[in-house]
C-alpha cells in the first residue's frame, strides 16, 4: 500500500493544478498550507524546494516539484486511476504536456506582461509567437475531446488548467475549442472537489484578513 502524499501548497497558486491531479488520482494526501514569504523561504521548506515556491510533493521519501512533473509522477505512482498514457497515447501525452509547460505558458505570460519582440528575433523564443502557440493549442483541441483523443488522462489536468485559467483571466481568446474543452473538464467531479477545497481556503483567508 502506498504511503500518503504530502502536498505543499497555497490555495492561491499553481498548487490548484496539483490538488486537482491528486483528486483525480485517488491518492491519499495531506496538504501543508504555506504562506508566501516566510513559510516558503524557511529553511525546512527550502530543503524540499530550493526555489522556495509551491507546489511540491513528498511521496515515499522522494520530492517532486514543478506542476507538469508532479502530474506525470502521480499518474505513474497511482496507475489504478488509469490516468497515464497507453502505448498509442504516449506521444501525444508527453508532447502536449510539455508544450503546455513550455511554449504555452511562456506565450501566455509574455502576452499578459506586455512583452514584445522584434519579428526577426522571434525564432530565439521557445514559443515563437503568441498567435502561433495559441493556434497550435486550438488545432489540438479541434482534433479530439481530450489531449490523447477520446479519453481523459493526466495530460488534461495540466493542459486543461492552462486553458481554463487563460479563458478565466482573459489571456487566451474565447474560441469554441477552448470553451468546450474547459466545460468538459470543469464538469468532472474531481475538478469540482479540488476547486471547492481551494475556494474555501481562500475564503477563510479573506475572512481572517478583514
Amino acid at each position: 500500500m502506498s504511503t500518503p502524499v504530502t502536498f505543499y501548497t497555497n490555495p492561491m497558486s499553481r498548487g490548484q493544478i496539483v490538488r486537482w491531479a491528486l483528486e483525480e488520482s485517488g491518492a491519499a494526501y495531506e496538504a501543508v498550507i504555506l504562506e508566501y514569504g516566510g513559510d516558503m523561504k524557511a529553511p525546512d521548506f527550502l530543503a524540499i524546494n530550493p526555489m522556495g515556491k509551491v507546489p511540491a510533493i513528498r511521496h515515499d521519501g522522494r520530492v517532486v516539484t514543478e506542476c507538469a512533473a508532479i502530474c506525470a509522477y502521480l499518474a505513474e505512482a497511482f496507475p489504478e486511476a488509469g490516468l497515464g498514457p497507453g502505448a498509442d497515447e504516449r506521444a501525444a501525452y508527453y508532447r502536449w504536456m510539455f508544450f503546455a509547460a513550455g511554449p504555452l505558458e511562456q506565450a501566455i505570460m509574455a502576452q499578459a506582461l506586455g512583452w514584445t519582440t522584434e519579428e526577426d528575433k522571434s525564432a530565439m523564443l521557445g514559443f515563437g509567437s503568441y498567435d502561433d502557440t495559441v493556434g497550435a493549442a486550438e488545432l489540438l483541441l479541434n482534433e479530439g475531446d481530450y489531449v490523447c483523443g477520446g479519453r481523459f488522462t493526466m495530460a488534461d489536468v495540466y493542459v486543461g488548467s492552462h486553458i481554463e485559467w487563460g479563458l478565466g483571466y482573459g489571456t487566451l481568446p474565447k474560441r469554441p475549442a477552448f470553451e468546450s474543452y474547459a466545460e468538459r473538464l470543469t464538469a468532472r467531479e474531481a475538478h469540482k472537489r479540488a476547486r471547492a477545497i481551494d475556494k474555501a481556503l481562500i475564503a477563510e483567508r479573506k475572512t481572517a484578513a478583514s
